[in-house]
């Protein structure tokens, strides 16, 4: 994998090095303070981006050119293009249309209501189907698209039950167990692919190796965040009995205009997930990557309202979008910058502190970047640098990293793309949730998923 390829040598000094380094912690300040500069967070990521470019190329350490190779052509490309995680940005677009689109058809409104009529109106029984639902989806799909979907069936839950002074707390925790579950396979996540494939393990030892630890933080999330948002079981027999009553006069028909197009929608939905989660398989598709995958089922949604298509566009995040290319080319600019590659030598240094110690503070250390970078590029850096160490296949170091460059998204709302999705959903419901406020409310958990994952890989793996 080009992962794994050796990283490049810049001829970069310690100032240079500390000085876009400083730059970093910058911007983690602004975003922290985004509630008091009035701006939006595109708006903040795009200024340190565009200086953080200028900067790069005054420094002289950015590339000059960049090209990319196309059959015998080689075609020349701004240096800003190639750095920008276009796979994410064409799933977020892709599947936020889609559910935008098939959520026209009452599909997404039908399953809420029969959810909610499972729950029988009981708010924590809902949170433990919804949990479940988002742990499953993160598995399978990806995180970000398991967030789309299932907050928006969250909201229109809640709303039928009249809770939805609860809908924060819900959010908040599908957005945690995101990154939960996309520890459960080899394939859910993109660190899990680079250091399963660098260390050599299966999907069934992934697999088999992960569960245990989800199971137990998926039980502990829920029954935590239960606690701490005050979801409870209604306390008497007339409040369930009211509730029951409630919810049996939902009618999960009444959000469907056309039954054809329900139909239609249901099926886009099964062939969505499945074409999602086997991506890395099917011929010709596993070529393209799920981006195509999610841009393509949203075209052929919006094919039901191809007359009226521009109002759909309207309702895309452009911020999200925004904030997503700038930060990843941010990133590149403190990657080129060796600010990386000095996290990895300090993490490095770690590793030399013994096989108990060591580990522990490799996926502590793991956790705490990847909550403030982008943990692709710090899992290859990881790989690279256990794989040079000649650190066998077994080892738990490299379940270290695995674990702390997953549950390091749950420290900061730009630790991982499925955080942040899960604030601008709350945004778009008009819930407040900035930077510090969702630090400080996802703190506990994320500390508590830490220190279970240090124990679990100290003792299990």
């Amino acid at each position: 994998m080009d992962f794994l390829l050796p990283l490049a040598a810049h001829d970069v000094s310690t100032g240079t090095t500390v000085f876009f380094g400083g730059l970093l912690v910058a911007l983690i300040a602004c975003l922290a303070l985004e509630e008091k500069l009035h701006a939006k967070k595109s708006v903040i990521v795009g200024c340190f981006t565009i200086g953080g470019l200028l900067l790069a190329a005054i420094f002289g350490i950015y590339p000059r050119e960049a090209s990319v190779q196309f059959g015998e052509h080689i075609l020349p490309l701004p240096v800003y293009i190639p750095p920008v995680n276009w796979e994410v940005v064409a799933i977020i677009l892709g599947s936020s249309l889609f559910v935008d689109l098939t959520s026209r058809s009452g599909l997404f409104t039908w399953i809420a209501i029969k959810l909610t009529k499972a729950s029988r109106g009981e708010p924590q029984k809902l949170l433990i189907y919804y949990g479940l639902m988002t742990v499953v989806f993160s598995a399978v799909l990806n995180n970000v698209t398991a967030m789309i979907i299932v907050g928006s069936l969250t909201a229109v839950s809640l709303d039928k039950l009249g809770r939805r002074d609860k809908l924060l707390g819900f959010l908040l925790i599908e957005a945690l167990l995101t990154n939960i579950g996309g520890l459960l396979t080899l394939i859910s996540s993109v660190p899990n692919i680079i250091v399963g494939n660098a260390a050599g393990i299966s999907f069934i030892d992934f697999f088999l190796t992960a569960a245990p630890y989800v199971v137990v933080a998926t039980a502990l999330t829920l029954w935590l965040g239960a606690r701490l948002f005050g979801i409870h079981k209604l306390a008497t027999e007339e409040d369930r009995a009211q509730a029951a009553k409630l919810v049996s006069g939902f009618d999960e028909n009444d959000g469907i205009e056309s039954r054809g197009f329900f139909w239609f929608g249901t099926v886009m939905t099964l062939c969505f997930i499945g074409v999602i989660a086997t991506t890395s398989i099917l011929p010709y598709v596993q070529d393209l990557g799920m981006g195509y995958v999610a841009l393509g089922f949203a075209t052929i949604m919006l094919l039901r309202f191809r007359a009226t298509a521009g109002r759909f566009y309207e309702a895309i995040d452009w911020d999200l979008i925004g904030f997503f290319i700038g930060l990843f080319l941010f990133i590149s600019v403190i990657e080129e910058a060796q600010v990386l590659a000095a996290i990895g030598v300090g993490l490095k240094h770690l590793v030399g502190l013994g096989p108990v110690a060591g580990t522990a503070a490799v996926l502590i250390g793991a956790a705490l970047f990847s909550s403030v970078t982008d943990n692709i590029p710090l899992a290859a850096m990881l790989a690279n640098i256990l794989k040079g160490m000649g650190t066998a296949g077994d080892s738990s170091l490299w379940w270290a990293v695995v674990f702390g460059a997953n549950l390091g998204g749950n420290l900061t709302p730009i630790g991982s793309a499925s955080t942040l999705v899960a604030v601008t959903i709350m945004h778009k419901e008009g819930l407040a949730m900035g930077f510090g406020t969702f630090v400080r409310t996802a703190a506990i958990y994320a500390v508590l998923q830490i220190l279970l994952a240090t124990g679990y890989v100290l003792m299990f793996v």
